[in-house]
């Protein structure tokens, strides 16, 4: 118990009072998830069987949802104050705007990169592939389903379920202001009867419910945020072995499980299907004690945290940094190599190429966009220079009080 509450102080955010710096074990954390989820979303490389999901119940979606509750109670988690909860509200929102955009555009994308390849390869068939066969049978009713995000293809619902969960966001802090137990227990409860009674948003015209319902996996978003927000209130996550010996048992069991596999076995238990199925629409108990469980042991174990505590200038924690843009790209790069890999025989020469290319244009994308923030902030502060020593100051005549200065002499923000 010594050594876990000695080492507890130097483990993973959660741990220990956060810096005001950037800290880059979540961008090194998230960047890891979105290379996983590239190759999870080019199915039947050889690469595929090295990814999280063959090791356990959770897979990358899990971990990149937990890591953005994180950074959005890092982002909201102490701002939420009164006078400012408006202001939070809207940048909340507004943020999940912006994923509602970039959902759209690379669904789009999608559509269009799927029509190509039946066009110019002559493979009409991948017009039925990832749920794209209603936007050719039903076209009015499926594209007015994807703009009210009712239809949605395959490989393309993790930004809508995001999206969803922010514009949540504001009631989950609200209630947290009072209590994070009391958000806690309003976002579990959610959860349990989202998944006992399969409540969701409606997916239309193929029927049934979003692939990723928002009702489920706002709990995770919940738990990510509400620990770092007890951590950043003066609290601390508290490792005790024996529940770091469960978490590894219960890590160990998974792996077995899906080894082995033992698939089919939970029904010897008449749990009810939220307790005990491994459903991922609805992020049953299983798949969730999984990635709480690696959570957990990542915070016990110091050795994690200082694998991932990488400079700001490494490629992973560059790409972390620039996660909307570059998981963007990458779905985007992901369907092109589901056509390739439909269109043509792949082997594993191909498959390597196809992946190796698509992972380095999102790392080239990461770099090219640090490049441009560089120099538009480069470009802003000279202006600001050049600007500012050519302003005359003001003085304002005697009894005269001079507010805001003329629109000619403020100096553009």
């Amino acid at each position: 118990m010594t050594f876990f509450a000695r080492q507890n102080a130097q483990s993973l955010p959660l741990a220990a009072p956060l810096p005001d710096s950037r800290d880059s074990r979540l961008d090194v954390l998230r960047a890891l998830a979105l290379i996983t989820i590239f190759i999870n979303h080019v199915p039947g490389n050889p690469y595929e069987m090295f990814t999280s999901r063959n090791f356990g119940f959770s897979d990358a979606t899990e971990a990149f949802v937990l890591i953005s509750g994180i950074a959005v109670g890092l982002a909201y988690g102490s701002r939420f104050q009164a006078g400012q909860r408006l202001a939070s509200t809207i940048r909340a929102w507004r943020r999940a705007f912006t994923l509602y955009v970039a959902h759209i555009m690379a669904t789009m994308v999608t559509i269009a990169i799927f029509s190509a390849g039946a066009i110019y390869f002559s493979a009409p068939d991948l017009l039925e592939r990832i749920n794209l066969k209603a936007v050719f049978e039903d076209t009015p009713m499926a594209l007015f389903g994807i703009v009210t995000l009712g239809h949605q293809l395959g490989y393309n619902n993790i930004l809508t379920m995001y999206a969803a969960v922010l514009v949540m966001v504001p009631v989950l802090l609200l209630i947290g202001t009072r209590s994070l137990r009391l958000m806690l227990a309003v976002s579990a409860t959610l959860w349990l009867l989202a998944g006992l009674y399969r409540i969701g948003p409606p997916h239309f015209p193929a029927g049934g419910i979003w692939f990723l319902n928002p009702l489920s996996w706002q709990f995770l978003f919940a738990i990510g945020m509400a620990g770092v927000m007890h951590v950043k209130r003066g609290g601390r996550i508290a490792i005790h072995p024996g529940l770091v010996g469960a978490s590894i048992v219960y890590l160990l069991v998974s792996l077995a499980w899906v080894k082995l596999p033992l698939w089919g076995l939970e029904k010897a238990v008449p749990l009810p299907f939220v307790l005990g199925d491994f459903n991922k629409t609805f992020l049953t108990l299983p798949r969730l004690l999984h990635v709480l469980a690696l959570a957990y042991v990542f915070l016990a174990f110091p050795i994690f945290s200082r694998f991932t505590r990488l400079a700001h200038s490494n490629p992973l924690a560059v790409m972390g940094r620039h996660g909307l843009p570059v998981f963007v790209a990458g779905t985007i790069l992901s369907m092109a190599g589901q056509v390739v890999s439909q269109i043509t025989e792949t082997g594993f020469l191909l498959d390597t190429a196809i992946l190796s290319a698509g992972i380095a244009l999102q790392f080239l994308l990461a770099y090219y966009l640090e490049w441009e923030a560089r120099l538009l902030k480069g470009q802003k502060t000279r202006v600001r220079t050049v600007q500012g020593p050519s302003v005359p100051p003001v003085v304002p005549a005697r009894g005269i009080t001079q507010t805001t200065p003329p629109a000619e002499q403020q100096i553009p923000a």
